[in-house]
């Protein structure tokens, strides 16, 4: 029980390192004053770029690979992976080290997909990607491709992994509430490229 316990700490304390935060310092910014406010890979893309953003998606997928891969590296029985996983999430999004606050933990989630399932791990980038070409949003993307990976994983005939699934459904619709507001308003930030963004651009 110790060892879960310590695990999940580990994993609590990975997720919470705020890389999007330690990244904007190096060019003299704050993150959670610039762009939509959030510390995730979305805005530092927007703020500081395409490379310090692939340098902050990177770290956040890493974060929540390590942190689901500790009880199979460490050969602890008992647990399934993905609910040690989950203490990097509950990091990402409520950071000890950034007073609390964070990111709304969809890079998280996914390196822990990718340590846990590689397969799903890979629709869901497909769905992803598939969702932010149709319709130049992030939000957009991770509030849909959400429920559908739901939906998928109930063919994996994995219960641990459904519940998870639709727990981080209802987490990440949550964390993106202001998102789905700017949605329906019609002034949500877009990114520079993908089929809607063309067609506004072209209205």
């Amino acid at each position: 029980m110790i060892e879960i316990v310590i695990m999940f700490i580990v994993a609590y304390l990975l997720g919470s390192i705020p890389s999007g935060v330690l990244v904007a310092k190096q060019f003299n910014k704050d993150l959670h004053k610039e762009g939509s406010g959030n510390t995730g890979t979305t805005n530092t893309f927007r703020v500081l770029g395409v490379k310090s953003g692939l340098v902050v998606l990177a770290i956040d997928l890493l974060k929540g690979t390590v942190a689901t891969l500790q009880p199979i590296v460490f050969q602890v029985h008992g647990i399934n992976p993905l609910l040690i996983g989950l203490g990097a999430i509950l990091g990402h999004t409520f950071s000890v080290f950034d007073h609390f606050r964070g990111g709304k933990a969809v890079a998280t989630s996914a390196g822990m997909l990718l340590a846990y399932n590689p397969s799903y791990f890979l629709i869901a980038c497909c769905l992803f990607i598939f969702f932010i070409y149709v319709s130049s949003m992030v939000s957009f993307s991770s509030v849909v491709s959400s429920p559908i990976l739901v939906v998928i994983s109930f063919f994996y005939h994995d219960l641990i992994l459904s519940t998870v699934a639709i727990a981080l459904t209802i987490f990440i619709i949550y964390r993106h509430r202001t998102n789905i507001q700017r949605i329906l308003a019609g002034n949500e930030n877009l990114v520079p490229f993908g089929i809607y963004y063309h067609m506004k651009n072209k209205s």
